[in-house]
């Protein structure tokens, strides 16, 4: 959600875990990527706690409200009590001399405001009879029951939440002041955009930015001890029933039960109509705001912050505050809840039929509803894909399914011999093209030792020494082919994948051409050494016919130089 909520994309990676944990499935997932469906979100922060990756992040108004007090002389803050254990003081006064700091004008506990919602509670109950009291203050709750539970929508108290009852006063004793809420909580960021009297929000996590980037120390900032009898028992109100504890006495006719977790509060909510009787303070975070999404109490101290607020609220403070300088009765704390159904397609039974088809689903028993997908069932995801909320693919056991078969499908047609084989050389898989290879006749090769069916020698050293084989020529004899051997280790899986290529023919016209050639060398060695026997002959014949012709020459010049003398 743009105003409240902001995602990196770089960050999110399938793992749909912030689906799961959505409790009105706000959530859709594009191209892979986690998007935020703001017409169906509560804002109760759980999608911001649960992400592994720190994908979401609450959109932050320092800069917006900085700007604020840097352009206007009254600026208020109204504080949630949680303060206590997020800051771990036990002074409010601390708080406002820090906030003053930061440049507000004037600082006051939002306890003011819940101290009024209390009275308005108390008068309803006593004025009307409600089958069921659901309280106001939470506005995720709100939100969820306006939006998936209209039948519990006559039994939340149309009165005003704290926040806004706190804001009324203030803006009737400062009407020309800003006024900026600051809490744990995300859904009051929703809550004060839609008001038109609150003017921004910050969480704690905000207010400790700026207290460090303004190097304000609260364990340094000293005030004079001032307490009053004055006890505000609405400081409680950050705490699980902390609204019941701010009753004087229970009014009659009630059982003040408090609900604190999301789905707790879903359940009661499904429920609604079979109660009677009920009190009912609903609270969308466990242990109620001091464990809120913004909060900067560390996890599994929740228990312990809920004592620090005890001890806070039981403590006098501040005898004067703004509700003592205006008339309340002229104030009009009534806010009317209603339904506000999002806007989303219904598919037909057909079409849902459809969509499950594609992910092999064609009878109820198809339908694992396992969760992976982040919907409770494959019905919910189909809806979802109906809506484009979803992809077909989100489907964790059929995508599985669907990835075993295509990687059956290819090892069974793969032209090479492909074998799996566990530590103990027993096959785990292997293709026919490999059964043909080794002449394994049974075709049930599957859990026996590779050593029953072939010289296993290299997987076993492949395996000790730790080092893949590739392309090693084998001859098996028992089926008279040649084969080239690739065994690479699997080691996230612990297993040894082997490929045997069938190489005979090759090998063979190989070795016909080298027998080609070994004939064809004998053959040339032969008309090589018949050349050089009729060379050899022949330079005989001519060396004996030169001979004599040397000879009658020689006679015959002696012969001529005979008669020249005479």
């Amino acid at each position: 959600m743009a105003k409240y909520l902001e995602f990196k994309n770089s960050m999110c990676k399938d793992c749909y875990k912030c689906l799961r944990n959505c409790p009105v499935k706000a959530i859709k997932v594009v191209n892979h990527q986690a998007k935020i469906i703001e017409e169906r979100c509560i804002l109760c922060g759980k999608c911001t706690t649960v992400c592994p990756q720190n994908a979401k992040s609450v959109h932050s108004e320092i800069d917006e409200i900085t700007e604020l007090l840097a352009n206007n002389k009254e600026v208020i803050a109204s504080i949630a009590p949680s303060f206590v254990s997020s800051f771990k003081i036990q002074d409010f006064l601390i708080m406002a001399s820090a906030l003053k700091k930061l440049g507000f004008s004037y600082a006051e506990e939002t306890a003011v405001g819940a101290r009024i919602v209390t009275e308005q509670y108390k008068e309803l109950l006593l004025n009307n009879k409600y089958k069921n009291f659901i309280t106001s203050s939470c506005p995720a709750v709100n939100e969820m029951i306006q939006m998936y539970y209209p039948k519990a929508l006559p039994y939340l108290a149309p009165i005003d939440s704290p926040m806004i009852a706190h804001a009324k006063i203030l803006k009737s004793v400062y009407p020309k002041a800003k006024i900026i809420f600051i809490g744990p909580c995300i859904a009051k960021k929703k809550e004060a955009f839609k008001s038109n009297i609150i003017d921004g929000v910050l969480t704690f996590e905000d207010l400790e930015k700026m207290f460090k980037l303004n190097d304000i120390k609260l364990s340094e900032i000293t005030i004079d001890d001032d307490e009053s009898n004055k006890i505000n028992k609405a400081k409680y109100y950050p705490i699980s029933r902390g609204i019941i504890k701010s009753f004087d006495k229970y009014v009659d006719g009630y059982e003040f039960v408090a609900v604190d977790g999301i789905d707790k509060c879903k359940e009661v909510l499904e429920n609604i109509d079979s109660l009677n009787g009920m009190f009912l303070e609903l609270n969308s975070c466990e242990y109620a705001c001091v464990n809120g999404p913004c909060s900067l109490i560390k996890e599994g101290t929740a228990v312990a912050a809920n004592a620090e607020i005890r001890q806070y609220a039981n403590r006098g403070h501040n005898s004067v505050d703004s509700s003592d300088m205006v008339d309340l009765t002229k104030l009009n704390f009534y806010h009317l809840h209603q339904y506000q159904k999002p806007v989303e397609y219904t598919p037909t039974e057909d079409e849902i039929r459809a969509i499950l088809a594609k992910t092999g689903k064609f009878k109820p028993e198809d339908e694992l509803n396992c969760g992976a997908c982040g919907y409770n069932s494959c019905r919910d995801k189909a809806w979802a894909v109906a809506n484009g909320y979803a992809a077909i693919e989100m489907c964790i056991p059929y995508m599985r399914e669907r990835a075993e078969s295509m990687s059956y499908e290819i090892i069974q047609n793969s032209p090479n011999g492909i074998v799996l084989i566990d530590n103990d050389l027993k096959i785990i898989e292997i293709n026919g093209k490999a059964i043909s290879l080794l002449g394994i006749e049974n075709h049930v090769a599957q859990g026996n030792n590779i050593y029953d069916y072939f010289d296993a020698s290299d997987f076993m050293k492949a395996q000790i020494e730790k080092q893949n084989i590739y392309r090693k020529k084998v001859f098996i004899s028992k089926t008279n082919v040649y084969v080239e051997l690739s065994i690479v280790q699997l080691q996230k899986e612990n297993v040894l994948f082997g490929v045997f290529k069938d190489i005979t023919d090759e090998t063979n016209y190989n070795d016909r051409l080298i027998e080609m050639k070994l004939k064809t060398l004998r053959t040339t060695d032969e008309v090589i050494k018949k050349q050089m026997r009729v060379a050899q002959e022949i330079a005989s014949l001519l060396g004996e016919t030169t001979a004599e012709t040397k000879v009658a020459l020689v006679k015959l010049k002696h012969t001529l130089q005979s008669d020249e003398e005479k």
